[in-house]
């Protein structure tokens, strides 16, 4: 995700590809933090709702190992949901991308979305959420955590039957 004027975007694209392999110029200068705040918001707020869900359906009994392999597959599936929910499944919250740095960029992208007048009220929620967890000490912690917020609301851990 990479701002700025084509002509600079070009003379560099040899470096961004040292660095990566999925380079996208989307705009002119800042559109590629826009990019990435756009980026961030989605993976909190599907953390959330796969948070929710999976609580739900593990508070009614059914085994989230059984939702994951039903419905990884079909349009409810996401990369969040298939690289982050086996490491919840088994109740591993070991830093990848922690709880401080998604609450830092969902703080920038509120910020963000106030200057130029756009409500985010999901995104919201979640960051208060990711508040929470790192004001209980789990700042460290990956940002799946986000999981055990619900959890603790709910009375019930999301992990596999054995």
């Amino acid at each position: 995700m990479v701002g700025g004027k084509q002509e600079v975007f070009d003379d560099c694209e040899p470096i961004f590809k040292a660095l990566g392999k999925n380079i996208v110029r989307v705009g002119d200068i800042w559109a590629g933090q826009t990019a990435k705040l756009v980026n961030q918001i989605i993976v909190a707020l599907t953390l959330g709702a796969l948070a929710e869900t999976f609580t739900l359906g593990t508070k009614a009994g059914v085994d989230p190992a059984r939702i994951f392999d039903a419905i990884r597959g079909g349009f409810a599936g996401s990369q969040v949901m298939k690289v982050r929910l086996p490491h919840v499944l088994e109740g591993e919250f070991k830093p990848g991308f922690k709880i401080r740095d998604q609450y830092k960029d969902i703080d920038n992208a509120l910020a963000a979305a106030r200057e130029l007048g756009v409500p985010l009220l999901l995104t919201s929620i979640v960051h208060e959420m990711y508040f929470a967890l790192k004001v209980a000490g789990k700042e460290g912690w990956d940002h799946a955590a986000i999981f055990q917020f619900i959890e603790k609301l709910a009375g019930i851990e999301v992990r596999k039957q054995k």
